[in-house]
């Protein structure tokens, strides 16, 4: 990736400013995928957790994989804990979300950054059980934990989805991963309708060709994919994705919900 033009922001070198302090954050999904490589570059999830801890706040940080998640957590300098659950299984989800309100004290953001892609190409490598699979984790289970959450959460907090630019324009040839990721905007439509009452906002993120791990592994399955035209001419960070986290999350955006906020280049609005 050309770092020629990158702000101190897209490559996570940037102090601080104390724009989370005093919050209470679970990022489920905080951890990160080792592929094999000696150094890859920073993911959403990790990204953001470390983000939300260096802006001040408190993080729990939720995973499948210990290790993950207490690698994330030693990035935050104190200001974190790991939570180890796997989301496919509804008591899992359940005690996440009760053990980051009870170790935290309070719980007044969520972000949801969990998702894979199955099957073959197109409809026809699409089966029903890799369909199912697909939407257990790119989207019931984002249903379960704000059902969960959302009686926790203090008024006025703020829900993020990590959804994908494949929910705003086909290009995965992934069509269960392309239906969940656009089926993500319904749930954070409702969410932020029966959370409006209260304060509590919720809107989506879509990032579209990030230089991460999971990325990579990507490029890897369909290389043409670093060679996607893009018009900014590069691949996004996972900084990148998490200073738009950031702003969702933090009381900048209080007069903002039910919306999606493409973090791509320009690849889906060009």
């Amino acid at each position: 990736m050309n770092r020629i033009c990158l702000s101190d922001e897209s490559v996570g070198t940037a102090p601080g400013r104390g724009r989370l302090t005093g919050r209470r954050i679970l990022v489920v999904g905080g951890g990160q995928t080792d592929i094999g490589e000696i150094d890859t570059p920073i993911g959403n999830g990790r990204a953001m957790s470390v983000l939300f801890a260096r802006e001040g706040a408190q993080v729990a940080v939720a995973d499948r994989d210990a290790k993950s998640a207490g690698g994330t957590v030693a990035l935050c300098e104190g200001r974190a804990f790991p939570i180890v659950a796997d989301v496919t299984k509804d008591a899992d989800v359940t005690r996440m979300v009760e053990e980051a309100h009870a170790k935290l004290g309070a719980l007044d953001g969520l972000v949801l950054n969990v998702g894979v892609g199955a099957g073959g190409p197109w409809l026809e490598g699409t089966t029903r059980e890799s369909w199912d699979k697909v939407f257990a984790i790119n989207l019931t289970s984002h249903m379960l934990a704000v059902k969960a959450a959302l009686p926790r959460m203090a008024d006025g907090s703020s829900i993020v989805f990590i959804s994908s630019i494949a929910g705003l324009t086909a290009g995965s040839r992934l069509p269960a991963y392309d239906a969940s990721k656009s089926a993500l905007f319904g749930l954070c439509r409702h969410v932020a309708f029966e959370g409006a009452r209260r304060g509590i906002r919720a809107n989506v993120i879509a990032p579209g060709l990030m230089d991460t791990s999971i990325g990579r592994l990507a490029t890897r399955g369909r290389p043409n994919r670093a060679t996607t035209n893009i018009p900014l001419g590069r691949q996004g960070t996972g900084w990148e994705t998490a200073y738009a986290a950031l702003f969702l999350i933090s009381n900048e955006s209080a007069y903002i919900t039910a919306q999606v906020l493409a973090v791509d280049g320009g690849l889906s609005g060009i």
